[in-house]
């Protein structure tokens, strides 16, 4: 079934408020973690044009790419490098704001400048990460954080 998007303009927090019902309806009814998590990024992308937004999933001692919207992408990641690997290490969102200032970074594409990550976090155990990244600097923050956490929140990992 084909599902139109409904793009809104306006401050972030709008933006945000208007695409996380949205979101709910595209991963109602379907149990495919995949698809779900396919959706997700097409929808992100969509509403905010940033430059990367993708998954990784935790496969063993690795973060292996997921789903993903965006140029091609570092395909594996271990624990505890870069900024995906640092938020699964740590458990915790990362925001950076200048990527070039980040120790260890992984610069799949040298045109992202700045980045957040999240930690997807079932049975206290981080299962996945959500990363995004801009072309444009300190083009995170809290507010991207919260509102991120309520989507990534919704997602159902088994």
């Amino acid at each position: 079934m084909a599902e139109d998007l409904l793009v809104s303009e306006g401050s972030k927090t709008t933006q945000y408020e208007s695409l996380i019902p949205q979101i709910k309806g595209l991963l109602e009814g379907e149990p495919d973690l995949i698809a779900n998590l396919a959706n997700v990024t097409g929808a992100l992308k969509e509403q905010f044009n940033w430059f990367w937004t993708g998954f990784y999933l935790v496969k063993q001692d690795e973060l292996v790419l997921g789903p993903f919207q965006g140029p091609v992408a570092c395909t594996r990641i271990k624990k505890g490098r870069g900024v995906c690997g640092t938020s699964w290490a740590e458990a915790r969102t990362v925001i950076v704001p200048d990527v070039e200032k980040f120790p260890g970074h992984i610069a799949c594409s040298s045109l992202s400048r700045s980045e957040i990550v999240l930690p997807i976090i079932r049975h206290n155990e981080v299962v996945a990460v959500l990363d995004v990244d801009s072309e444009y600097l300190d083009h995170f923050d809290e507010t991207d954080q919260q509102y991120l956490q309520q989507i990534i929140d919704l997602l159902v990992f088994e």
